[in-house]
């Protein structure tokens, strides 16, 4: 009988983590942690030698959907399907990674996904394939319950989540990225009129490397509070008036929602980098309007005096 046995997840010092995968087959162990290992008499080409001398940054496996379990503020479960994208980099002397462990290092991981579990997902996928660099990428919808602001009728409105964990030298990373749908108006519009104001439906794409743990939804709510509206899966009449005239008293442009934002990221000590990105698709325009803020606070502590906050 073939089957996996996964031993151990022991934490020491940076949050490193192990796994090592066996494959039993009666009394036969074979340890796949050894690259020069040959199953069935089949020899392992992969791991042979490659004399071109050129090291591989990337290379794994992309759009791999699999079950997960998102644990929301409200303390429910959400059950969702993740796409995920998992890379190591690969160096010179070998001809080829092994793409079947991608695969059983995700099929290892329990359902439910937090930041703590996914960075462990990411050092565990480094050890099992032998590299000292990889990354994991994992996009999923998530939803939030919202009430309409004047009938307070409830109903869902989907957010797109990222993660994103690397590991270089033994050192994890995680990054967490939501794009967040809101309204604008143009301040410009509104200004030069008699009487309306051009709006638009825009994309606000939140990128942020966390130093402590920080719900989805504070994200979310980040973005939305700096909006001309928020948007709702369903409105009636009286709240349809009620966004139109909100987004109307609370112009922004491109540029004021990026700078709001970081002012909010500034003031946040769990928020150690970020990058805003937000996109408006121009109601009066076949093009988009964009603007994007970046700052790295832990390299601004290292510079005193200087400051990486940049606005594109």
């Amino acid at each position: 009988m073939l089957g996996y046995e996964a031993q151990g997840f022991p934490h020491q010092g940076r949050e490193r983590a192990w796994c090592v995968l066996t494959l039993h087959k009666d009394s036969t162990e074979v340890t796949m942690n050894d690259p020069a290992h040959i199953a069935h008499g089949i020899p392992d080409i992969q791991s042979s030698e490659d004399g071109r001398r050129i090291d591989i940054d990337r290379v794994g496996i992309k759009d791999i959907r699999h079950p997960v379990v998102v644990r929301d503020r409200s303390g429910r479960e959400q059950h969702t399907v993740a796409t995920f994208n998992m890379y190591v980099g690969l160096p010179h002397r070998f001809k080829g990674t092994h793409m079947s462990r991608f695969v059983e290092i995700l099929n290892l991981q329990e359902y439910e996904i937090t930041v703590q579990s996914f960075k462990r997902m990411v050092v565990e996928m480094t050890e099992l394939l032998d590299a000292r660099v990889g990354r994991i990428e994992m996009k999923f919808p998530y939803f939030v319950t919202k009430a309409a602001p004047i009938s307070k009728v409830k109903s869902l409105l989907d957010y797109e989540v990222s993660f994103v964990g690397q590991i270089q030298d033994g050192l994890p990373s995680i990054e967490v990225k939501v794009v967040v749908p809101i309204t604008t108006l143009c301040p410009c519009s509104k200004n030069i009129s008699d009487y309306g104001a051009h709006n638009q439906r825009s994309h606000v794409t939140l990128s942020v490397r966390i130093r402590d743990f920080v719900w989805i939804e504070e994200f979310i709510d980040a973005v939305e509070e700096v909006a001309s509206c928020e948007l709702y899966g369903l409105l009636k009449r009286p709240d349809e008036k009620y966004v139109t005239e909100k987004a109307y008293d609370n112009p922004k442009f491109v540029e004021d929602i990026v700078r709001d934002v970081a002012l909010k990221m500034n003031s946040d000590e769990r928020i150690a980098a970020y990058t805003i990105e937000s996109e408006n698709f121009e109601s009066i325009h076949n093009h988009s309007a964009y603007a994007m803020v970046e700052r790295d606070k832990d390299r601004d502590a290292k510079q005193p005096g200087t400051s990486s906050l940049r606005l594109a």
